[in-house]
């Protein structure tokens, strides 16, 4: 078996490739010219390798692993093990980062092969085709958002210089009746011209998301997981590909907390000698659209679900409405791991939570009270 460490870059990929005994076979830079790079992992694989032998690979995140990682499965690449990279150093070169991530992997193969975590390293799981394409997708789709956002405040914008929109025919915007009146408004020679630019773009945006959300309700309803999330309140087809997509495998976390830990709603944790706890506001890791789309479900859970929403008061009594909020996104981070774990509908998920909650003895919950105040105070 041998270990290489990539640093990929745009152009080229700079390698160290160690033996079992952890020595340096080779240690190089590689053109990523595709005829370059395969060249390269051709004489790897031809030379180097035993027949029927193979290599592990490892190599930093970054927003261009996808072709690499799919080319390295096609030359008898074992594992490709994604990482988290560390903090910038004094010392920064590309080679001494591909022969730090070589020995980093081969001092901790045993524990790297057979999927286990490593202290100190953040292991980053390589998502499914499925899962990128509906990850891109959906973030699309946010981004056809915005931009529709920006026009329509742009139009406002300038209804407002002239003092004109108190002649709108409706009251809100836009609406075609509103789009017909704003092609016949006069206005001055360079306005005119910006506002028709502005319906313009408008128009198409409107198609956009239009052939966007075709796609989404076709793979939402293709999707198992996405078609469960959309029994929760306020969930369309975008929320709950977009939320899917992004939990992947839900077998890989342990337990609910996990999923709100990695979608960076639980609060951040500094206790060093300390006899109590000190801990500080959410660590906002992991995706920021899965956090802005449980803050946007939040508004809707709360009209629907009244166990939620008293739940949610008495926190806001003691905490103020911005951490109560807060709770009840990591409470449906919970929910929607239960929810995934068992297959069990929004609705069915509550009525089980209600049902364990009203037969369990007094007692116990009294111990795990007391429990939990003992902690909050140890």
């Amino acid at each position: 078996m041998f270990y290489l460490g990539i640093d990929q870059h745009a152009r080229q990929l700079t390698i160290s490739l160690r033996d079992e005994n952890g020595d340096v076979m080779e240690a190089r830079q590689v053109s990523t010219q595709p005829e370059k790079v395969n060249a390269f992992f051709t004489n790897l694989t031809r030379q180097r390798l035993r027949e029927g032998e193979e290599f592990v690979a490892v190599l930093e995140v970054c927003g261009f692993n996808d072709w690499l990682i799919e080319m390295l499965r096609n030359y008898r690449c074992h594992k490709v093990i994604l990482i988290q990279p560390e903090g910038r150093s004094k010392r920064k070169t590309d080679r001494r980062d591909a022969a730090a991530l070589s020995e980093l992997l081969w001092v901790n193969r045993g524990r790297l092969l057979e999927g286990k975590p490593v202290r100190g390293l953040r292991q980053v799981d390589i998502t499914s085709k499925t899962d990128r394409e509906d990850r891109r997708l959906t973030t699309l789709r946010k981004q056809a958002g915005q931009a529709r956002a920006r026009l329509v405040n742009a139009i406002k914008q300038m209804l407002r210089r002239h003092n004109l929109q108190w002649d709108m025919p409706t009251k809100i915007f836009p609406t075609q009746k509103a789009i017909v009146w704003l092609k016949k408004l006069a206005l001055p020679k360079m306005d005119r011209m910006e506002m028709d630019y502005l319906l313009g773009d408008l128009e198409r945006i409107d198609q956009r998301i239009a052939e966007l959300q075709e796609v989404l309700v076709e793979r939402c309803n293709a999707r198992e997981e996405a078609t469960l999330l959309t029994s929760m309140p306020g969930v369309s087809h975008f929320t709950a590909t977009a939320l899917a997509c992004r939990v992947g495998d839900v077998k890989r976390f342990p337990r609910s907390h996990s999923l709100a830990n990695y979608w960076g709603l639980t609060p951040g944790c500094r206790n060093s000698g300390e006899s109590h706890q000190r801990l500080g506001s959410i660590t906002k890791a992991g995706s920021s659209l899965a956090r802005w789309l449980l803050a946007q479900m939040t508004h809707k859970v709360l009209r629907k679900d009244a166990q939620l929403k008293a739940w949610f008061k008495r926190i806001k009594r003691r905490r103020g409405s911005g951490i109560a909020r807060v709770a009840v996104m990591r409470k449906l981070a919970t929910i929607i791991w239960h929810m995934l774990s068992s297959g069990m509908t929004y609705a069915e998920c509550r009525q089980q939570s209600m049902k364990s909650s009203q037969t369990e003895p007094l007692g116990n919950r009294n111990n795990k009270a007391s429990t939990r105040a003992k902690e909050r105070v140890t």
